[in-house]
């Protein structure tokens, strides 16, 4: 990592304050976010396709949902608006992951991208939300929709980071 200094009349280095913020940005945050923003995006329109036009009768009756034909869109948008924030985060942390790969991995490309989500997926999402089916009595099937669901979404996102 290069620093660009100051020099002072008595001849002493003084670092570049602005540069040194941003190249330890740089060294600490070597993400894309063009990537993450993307990646967070397609999770976002993956799980809209898996829980309504793809397979949205089976999820809700799965779920137990019974809609009554008096839903607005309007009182969903909070919702979605948290569930996209979730996606951001997972998208970002994810990244960040990918990036820590690179180092013992070399480069990451889509296939190894989506490997590491896969075993992220399969580490974290599938013990912590068991928890649901164990305790809270949650469908098995339901639960078995939601862990394939996550799945995919953690596999393109692992994919569509690495690659890009």
């Amino acid at each position: 990592m290069r620093y660009t200094a100051q020099i002072k009349n008595e001849g002493s280095a003084k670092l570049n304050r602005s540069t040194h913020i941003n190249q330890t940005l740089q060294y600490m945050f070597p993400i894309n976010f063009a990537a993450v923003g993307v990646a967070a995006i397609t999770a976002f329109t993956l799980g809209f396709l898996f829980h309504g036009p793809l397979f949205g009768k089976l999820w809700m009756r799965l779920a137990d949902i019974h809609p009554t034909g008096n839903e607005k869109f309007s009182d969903m948008i909070p919702q979605m608006a948290w569930n996209l924030l979730m996606n951001f985060i997972t998208a970002f942390v994810l990244a960040g992951i990918l990036w820590m790969s690179s180092l013992s991995m070399g480069p990451i490309t889509w296939g190894k991208g989506a490997f590491v989500a896969v075993w992220l997926w399969f580490g974290f999402i599938i013990p912590t939300s068991a928890i649901e089916v164990i305790w809270m009595k949650r469908s098995v099937k339901h639960w078995l929709f939601e862990a394939a669901s996550s799945l995919v979404v953690m596999m393109v996102m692992g994919a569509i980071i690495a690659a890009w």
